[in-house]
Protein backbone atom coordinates (compact mmCIF):
# COMPACT_ATOMS: atom_id res chain seq x y z
CA UNK A 1 0.00 0.00 0.00
CA UNK A 2 1.21 3.49 -0.77
CA UNK A 3 -0.02 7.11 -0.22
CA UNK A 4 0.95 9.59 -2.84
CA UNK A 5 2.15 13.12 -1.87
CA UNK A 6 -0.36 16.15 -2.40
CA UNK A 7 2.03 18.95 -3.22
CA UNK A 8 4.13 17.41 -0.26
CA UNK A 9 6.28 14.54 0.07
CA UNK A 10 6.72 13.19 3.70
CA UNK A 11 10.04 13.10 4.85
CA UNK A 12 13.85 14.41 4.89
CA UNK A 13 14.21 18.18 6.22
CA UNK A 14 17.75 17.90 7.12
CA UNK A 15 18.34 20.86 9.46
CA UNK A 16 21.85 20.09 10.85
CA UNK A 17 23.37 22.37 13.41
CA UNK A 18 26.49 19.69 13.62
CA UNK A 19 27.12 16.86 11.34
CA UNK A 20 26.14 13.75 12.72
CA UNK A 21 29.27 12.87 14.38
CA UNK A 22 28.25 15.54 16.62
CA UNK A 23 25.06 15.16 17.44
CA UNK A 24 24.49 15.54 20.48
CA UNK A 25 27.47 17.00 22.05
CA UNK A 26 27.63 19.96 24.26
CA UNK A 27 30.04 22.52 23.08
CA UNK A 28 31.09 25.99 24.44
CA UNK A 29 28.49 27.63 22.93
CA UNK A 30 25.72 25.16 22.60
CA UNK A 31 24.33 21.68 22.42
CA UNK A 32 24.97 20.33 18.64
CA UNK A 33 21.46 18.56 17.43
CA UNK A 34 20.70 16.90 13.87
CA UNK A 35 17.21 17.17 13.18
CA UNK A 36 16.19 14.78 10.21
CA UNK A 37 12.81 15.49 7.85
CA UNK A 38 12.04 11.41 8.15
CA UNK A 39 8.20 11.41 9.42
CA UNK A 40 8.10 10.19 13.02
CA UNK A 41 5.75 6.90 12.88
CA UNK A 42 3.33 6.33 16.15
CA UNK A 43 0.11 4.56 16.93
CA UNK A 44 -2.33 6.98 17.48
CA UNK A 45 -3.79 6.46 21.07
CA UNK A 46 -6.63 4.27 21.64
CA UNK A 47 -6.21 3.02 17.83
CA UNK A 48 -3.68 0.18 18.26
CA UNK A 49 -5.66 -2.64 19.78
CA UNK A 50 -9.33 -3.64 18.50
CA UNK A 51 -11.64 -5.90 20.02
CA UNK A 52 -14.36 -8.15 18.88
CA UNK A 53 -17.61 -9.39 20.31
CA UNK A 54 -20.06 -11.77 19.95
CA UNK A 55 -22.58 -11.23 19.95
CA UNK A 56 -21.51 -7.96 18.57
CA UNK A 57 -23.60 -5.86 20.98
CA UNK A 58 -22.64 -6.95 23.84
CA UNK A 59 -19.54 -5.51 25.97
CA UNK A 60 -19.39 -8.20 28.00
CA UNK A 61 -16.20 -9.50 29.03
CA UNK A 62 -17.37 -12.85 28.52
CA UNK A 63 -18.49 -11.88 24.64
CA UNK A 64 -15.18 -11.08 23.83
CA UNK A 65 -14.44 -12.81 20.78
CA UNK A 66 -11.17 -11.77 19.31
CA UNK A 67 -8.56 -9.52 20.12
CA UNK A 68 -5.69 -8.10 18.09
CA UNK A 69 -2.88 -5.65 18.57
CA UNK A 70 -0.92 -3.42 16.36
CA UNK A 71 2.88 -3.93 17.87
CA UNK A 72 6.27 -3.60 16.27
CA UNK A 73 5.56 -0.36 14.22
CA UNK A 74 9.13 0.73 13.07
CA UNK A 75 10.09 2.70 9.90
CA UNK A 76 12.76 3.08 7.17
CA UNK A 77 13.54 6.12 5.46
CA UNK A 78 14.97 6.75 2.10
CA UNK A 79 15.79 10.20 -0.25
CA UNK A 80 16.21 10.55 -3.88
CA UNK A 81 16.33 13.53 -5.97
CA UNK A 82 12.31 14.39 -5.88
CA UNK A 83 11.12 12.91 -2.35
CA UNK A 84 11.26 11.63 0.64
CA UNK A 85 10.39 7.54 1.00
CA UNK A 86 9.12 6.40 4.77
CA UNK A 87 8.24 2.46 4.58
CA UNK A 88 6.23 1.75 8.20
CA UNK A 89 6.34 -2.31 8.72
CA UNK A 90 4.47 -3.55 11.64
CA UNK A 91 3.19 -6.81 13.02
CA UNK A 92 -0.66 -7.60 14.06
CA UNK A 93 -1.13 -10.24 16.79
CA UNK A 94 -4.73 -11.96 18.36
CA UNK A 95 -5.79 -14.27 19.97
CA UNK A 96 -9.58 -15.44 20.24
CA UNK A 97 -12.05 -16.99 22.74
CA UNK A 98 -12.48 -20.51 21.65
CA UNK A 99 -9.88 -22.99 19.81
CA UNK A 100 -11.96 -24.50 17.63
CA UNK A 101 -12.20 -24.84 13.77
CA UNK A 102 -9.04 -23.07 11.52
CA UNK A 103 -10.35 -19.18 11.33
CA UNK A 104 -9.79 -16.03 8.89
CA UNK A 105 -10.43 -12.78 10.70
CA UNK A 106 -10.14 -9.29 8.55
CA UNK A 107 -9.28 -6.22 9.97
CA UNK A 108 -9.17 -2.45 8.52
CA UNK A 109 -6.43 -0.59 9.71
CA UNK A 110 -5.66 2.99 8.57
CA UNK A 111 -2.26 5.07 7.32
CA UNK A 112 -2.11 8.69 7.46
CA UNK A 113 0.44 11.25 6.71
CA UNK A 114 0.04 13.92 9.13
CA UNK A 115 1.72 18.07 8.67
CA UNK A 116 2.45 19.98 11.64
CA UNK A 117 0.85 17.84 14.08
CA UNK A 118 -3.00 18.65 12.80
CA UNK A 119 -3.28 18.51 9.47
CA UNK A 120 -3.97 15.56 7.43
CA UNK A 121 -2.61 15.49 4.06
CA UNK A 122 -2.70 11.72 3.34
CA UNK A 123 -5.19 8.85 3.81
CA UNK A 124 -5.07 4.99 2.92
CA UNK A 125 -7.58 2.21 4.24
CA UNK A 126 -5.90 -1.63 3.92
CA UNK A 127 -6.58 -4.45 5.75
CA UNK A 128 -5.13 -7.47 7.32
CA UNK A 129 -5.76 -11.24 7.48
CA UNK A 130 -5.38 -13.32 10.42
CA UNK A 131 -5.13 -16.98 10.16
CA UNK A 132 -6.02 -18.96 13.01
CA UNK A 133 -4.86 -22.65 12.61
CA UNK A 134 -7.58 -25.29 13.92
CA UNK A 135 -7.19 -25.77 17.98
CA UNK A 136 -5.45 -22.76 18.02
CA UNK A 137 -5.95 -19.72 20.40
CA UNK A 138 -3.05 -16.89 18.26
CA UNK A 139 -2.62 -15.77 15.02
CA UNK A 140 -0.25 -12.93 13.48
CA UNK A 141 0.47 -11.17 10.66
CA UNK A 142 2.98 -8.35 9.05
CA UNK A 143 2.12 -5.51 7.06
CA UNK A 144 3.66 -2.37 5.64
CA UNK A 145 2.74 1.25 4.18
CA UNK A 146 4.61 3.57 2.47
CA UNK A 147 4.32 7.35 2.72
CA UNK A 148 6.20 10.09 -0.10
CA UNK A 149 6.59 13.39 0.42
CA UNK A 150 8.45 15.65 -1.85
CA UNK A 151 11.52 17.22 -0.50
CA UNK A 152 10.27 20.76 -0.99
CA UNK A 153 7.70 20.38 1.73
CA UNK A 154 10.11 19.46 4.02
CA UNK A 155 12.74 21.71 3.22
CA UNK A 156 12.38 25.33 6.18
CA UNK A 157 12.96 28.44 4.37
CA UNK A 158 16.48 29.94 3.86
CA UNK A 159 15.94 32.62 6.78
CA UNK A 160 14.73 30.13 9.15
CA UNK A 161 17.38 27.83 9.06
CA UNK A 162 19.90 30.95 9.25
CA UNK A 163 17.66 31.58 12.50
CA UNK A 164 18.11 27.87 13.92
CA UNK A 165 21.63 27.53 13.24
CA UNK A 166 23.35 30.97 13.69
CA UNK A 167 26.40 30.79 16.30
CA UNK A 168 25.28 32.03 19.50
CA UNK A 169 27.79 32.90 22.39
CA UNK A 170 27.41 33.17 26.18
CA UNK A 171 26.63 36.84 26.67
CA UNK A 172 24.36 37.55 24.02
CA UNK A 173 21.17 38.63 24.49
CA UNK A 174 19.20 36.18 22.96
CA UNK A 175 21.97 33.20 24.31
CA UNK A 176 19.57 31.28 26.26
CA UNK A 177 16.33 32.01 24.20
CA UNK A 178 15.06 29.16 22.39
CA UNK A 179 14.64 30.08 18.93
CA UNK A 180 11.32 28.23 18.40
CA UNK A 181 9.70 30.82 20.98
CA UNK A 182 9.10 32.44 17.92
CA UNK A 183 5.97 32.17 16.38
CA UNK A 184 7.26 32.70 12.83
CA UNK A 185 9.85 30.04 13.59
CA UNK A 186 7.95 27.35 14.88
CA UNK A 187 5.41 27.59 12.39
CA UNK A 188 7.89 27.13 9.85
CA UNK A 189 9.21 23.82 11.53
CA UNK A 190 5.89 22.40 12.37
CA UNK A 191 4.92 23.33 8.16
CA UNK A 192 8.16 21.17 7.81
CA UNK A 193 7.57 18.19 10.19
CA UNK A 194 5.31 14.91 9.68
CA UNK A 195 3.99 12.06 10.92
CA UNK A 196 3.22 9.04 9.52
CA UNK A 197 0.54 7.10 11.93
CA UNK A 198 -0.96 3.74 11.86
CA UNK A 199 -3.97 1.85 13.36
CA UNK A 200 -6.98 -0.01 13.52
CA UNK A 201 -9.42 1.62 11.60
CA UNK A 202 -12.21 1.70 14.26
CA UNK A 203 -15.89 2.15 14.18
CA UNK A 204 -17.47 4.68 16.60
CA UNK A 205 -18.27 2.42 19.16
CA UNK A 206 -14.86 0.62 19.39
CA UNK A 207 -13.02 3.79 19.76
CA UNK A 208 -15.15 4.55 22.67
CA UNK A 209 -15.10 1.08 24.03
CA UNK A 210 -11.05 1.71 23.93
CA UNK A 211 -11.07 4.98 25.17
CA UNK A 212 -13.40 4.10 28.00
CA UNK A 213 -13.02 0.50 29.10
Amino acid sequence: MKMSHRALSAAALALALGACARDGTIADNGVYVTRTGCPQVAIPAATGDVTLFDPATSRDSRAIDVVATITNLRATCTEDAANVVSTATFDVVATRRDPGAARQVVLPYFAVAVQGGTNLVAKKVGAVALDFPAGSLRAQTSSQTTVRVARSAVMLPADIQRELTRERRPGDADAAVDPLTDPRVREAVAKATFEQLVGFQLSTDQLRYNATR
